[in-house]
């Protein structure tokens, strides 16, 4: 799947410079958020508000903003579903070819001591629906959670004129789920503590 336009958001920025401008260099579209837009543009790249794209603005404090039937059907429509693309074309959703996200600190802000109210707001809520839809998707989108496949994704997409392979997506995926898992978890935990 040729990567077209690709959401990156991300909490940690490891690494991130090498993908983005790989990516610009591609002429993928990127949208983008807050924080990770800010870096994106620092280091001359220019995202797309996301808000720009769906029509809605971030809203509650940054907790409602990539929630929206335009992200999330632009992530998990079936390429070669003709009754899907009608819904894409329809509702004016353009296809999400590539996720980019590593979720909100939760563990290491829990682990440094912090308030209850902190830790709630720490558990991230738009990551892990992007990422768990993109991976769901997996024979057409590209997920990306671990800046330690950065370079793997580059290589691929080097190597396959700016597409990535089932075989790289299918990898990724599975890295998703055992993430949102361990994740998951994390919270079950810290909650059971009180």
């Amino acid at each position: 799947m040729k990567i077209r336009r690709a959401i990156v958001s991300v909490s940690s920025k490891d690494g991130l410079s090498d993908l983005a401008l790989f990516l610009k260099d591609k002429n993928v579209e990127v949208l983008s958020t807050g924080g990770t837009k800010r870096y994106l543009e620092s280091i001359g790249v220019t995202p797309v508000e996301v808000g720009a794209y769906t029509g809605f603005p971030e809203i509650m404090d940054g907790r409602v903003k990539t929630l929206h039937p335009k992200v999330h059907g632009g992530i998990l429509n079936i390429r070669d579903n003709s009754e899907h693309q009608k819904a894409m074309q329809d509702h004016g959703i353009s296809h999400i070819d590539m996720i980019v996200v590593n979720l909100y600190p939760f563990v290491e802000v829990v682990s440094k001591g912090c308030t209850f109210e902190d830790a709630i707001e720490n558990i991230d809520i738009g990551g892990p629906s992007m990422i768990r839809a993109a991976a769901k998707n997996f024979k057409y989108v590209t997920v990306v959670v671990d800046p330690e496949d950065y370079a793997k994704v580059i290589q691929n997409m080097t190597e396959n004129d700016g597409a990535t392979t089932e075989e790289m997506r299918f990898y990724l995926a599975k890295k998703v789920f055992a993430l949102t898992s361990a994740y998951d978890r994390a919270i079950t935990e810290y909650l059971s503590k009180f």
